[in-house]
């Protein structure tokens, strides 16, 4: 029952990100978004998924995805949700 709530909670956060755009939130932050999204998503990053890594910014998406592969896929939609929590009473 518990995951289950994580995991509408998690929806709802990642539906309200979607309402965002990029100029509203500082890079440091997309990347922070974009790392925790792919580790609650995907798990830990491999080198054996075919991950573009052809300019600066995909280099800078998965180093931040890299840092974060110590955390479970569980740690990571909660920081998610939070982080968008955040996001939303700054507004």
């Amino acid at each position: 029952m518990q995951e289950l709530d994580l995991e509408k909670r998690f929806e709802k956060a990642v539906a309200l990100a979607n309402t965002m755009t990029q100029a509203e939130l500082p890079q440091d932050v997309q990347l922070r978004l974009y790392a925790l999204y792919k580790q609650a998503t995907h798990g830990n990053f491999s080198e054996n998924r075919n991950y573009p890594v052809y300019d600066l910014r995909n280099a800078f998406k998965m180093n931040a995805w890299i840092q974060i592969n110590h955390l479970s896929k569980e740690e990571c939609k909660e920081l998610y949700i939070e982080a968008i929590d955040d996001l939303v009473k700054k507004k």
